[in-house]
């Protein structure tokens, strides 16, 4: 994340990674106030055995993008509204307009658990555990719709 501030919402993607099984790290790397610290990041992060790389930011929100510039892995953007944003959008947009060649997977606002289920969907790709703790945690969801349901027509 860029920002020890962002935690607030970046935690979802950690509980959600954590809930199926996934190993994960998280730390802070500002594009705009570590540079340095971001490029030695996203160079070494395969090296590191990382997989899929999970990108929180808000305002200008070059994280994710620079990220996704030095490195091969999958880049998740997870656009953070901040207290110096635009509604969001400054956010949102910054993430999502991304030039051809440098692709960033962008979810919702403050959505980082999205993040974390498409990261672990991206590497069930490889892991038939992992797939079938998706599936439970997916089987779950739609226990929990229909449950809803019931209270509410019964």
């Amino acid at each position: 994340m860029g920002s020890k501030s962002d935690l607030a919402v970046m935690q979802d993607a950690a509980d959600v990674l954590k809930e199926l099984g996934v190993e994960y790290e998280i730390t802070v790397v500002s594009a705009h106030r570590t540079p340095d610290r971001m490029f030695s990041y996203a160079r070494a992060a395969a090296d590191r055995g990382l997989k899929v790389i999970i990108a929180g930011a808000g305002g200008a929100a070059h994280l994710p993008g620079m990220v996704a510039s030095l490195t091969h892995l999958p880049v998740i953007g997870v656009p953070v509204k901040s207290s110096n944003s635009i509604d969001g959008w400054d956010s949102i947009l910054s993430i999502l307009q991304m030039p051809n060649g440098i692709p960033v997977a962008t979810v919702a606002l403050n959505a980082a658990k999205n993040a974390g289920i498409l990261a672990a969907q991206i590497l069930s790709t490889a892991d038939e555990s992992l797939v079938q703790n998706l599936i439970k945690y997916k089987e779950e969801l739609k226990k929990k719709v229909e449950e809803s349901a019931k209270e509410m027509e019964g």
